[in-house]
């Protein structure tokens, strides 16, 4: 559908407050199973790795990019021409407009979606509370090489726009799966034979005496209160990142990203050394 055959939203009627809801409402976005997508390379991450896309929303007061056109010509969802003040609401823009902001299908909480291989390098966010770690940490995530995040418990919702935002298009990029309990979870690593190594300050081993070539998920606890008993009791190594200065904690997304980078130089040091 080209954007000539748009239809045209110039007020704040019941589709514009539909998806201004699903910024700040996590049930409706849960109910709808869309979400909103904001700035040119999440959009662009989005289509690079095959996500349905439900509506795209532009711009109907200025000259479009080659971007934008390229973009509305070739994705295949409703296309709406908005009032530049609307769109500007939507995308999260207090002075300009975006020429584009997508809605895009959220995929099921469906936990068979973990390749639980060999390889396996995933990540377990107990109960996060705020959604830019969450997005910070898929970054990381997809940065070093893990195929997975799974947030268990009462957490925040990783389809939430501060945390696409802060994932800046990774949570595209591999299975992000919600589970509401973590029994559930560490019994699928369990019988898949995945070592479950948890974050921990006050743990006796270090992240370098840590075997990461294993197939691994690496549990990052709640940004207050850390793990979870029903994860301290779960995991097979409880480890540490050994720190100076005058620091006694790291923030929890920065805690999992260190440990995923320590992952990801074992792993590349032991493919290299096979060959």
């Amino acid at each position: 559908m080209s954007a000539g055959g748009a239809i045209r939203v110039t007020s704040r009627n019941a589709r514009f407050q539909q998806w201004q809801a699903l910024l700040g409402n996590r049930n409706k976005r849960q109910r709808l199973q869309e979400f909103v997508v904001q700035g040119v390379r999440p959009i662009n991450c989005a289509r690079a790795y095959g996500w349905q896309f439900t509506s795209l929303l532009y711009n109907a007061e200025t000259r479009l990019s080659n971007w934008a056109r390229q973009t509305l010509e070739e994705v295949d969802a409703e296309k709406v021409a908005m009032a530049a003040e609307l769109l500007a609401e939507l995308g999260d823009k207090s002075e300009s407009a975006p020429e584009l902001v997508a809605v895009v299908r959220m995929p099921a909480d469906d936990l068979d979606r973990l390749d639980l291989g060999p390889d396996f390098l995933g990540v377990v966010f107990d109960r996060p509370a705020n959604p830019g770690n969450i997005g910070t940490l898929l970054r990381s995530a997809d940065a070093f090489g893990a195929g997975a995040l799974v947030t268990t418990g009462h957490a925040a919702d990783a389809y939430d726009p501060r945390a696409i935002r802060a994932s800046t298009g990774s949570v595209f990029a591999m299975p992000v799966i919600r589970a509401d309990t973590a029994g559930q979870v560490a019994e699928r690593l369990a019988a898949a034979g995945v070592h479950v190594v948890g974050t921990d300050e006050h743990a006796e081993t270090d992240i370098g005496d840590v075997d990461f070539a294993l197939p691994t998920a690496i549990v990052v606890g709640n940004e207050t209160a850390g793990l979870s008993r029903q994860w301290r009791e779960s995991v097979d190594t409880m480890v540490r990142i050994p720190m100076g200065g005058a620091a006694s904690s790291l923030n929890a997304a920065t805690a999992g990203s260190i440990v995923l980078y320590e992952a990801s130089r074992q792993r590349l040091r032991a493919s290299t050394s096979d060959r």
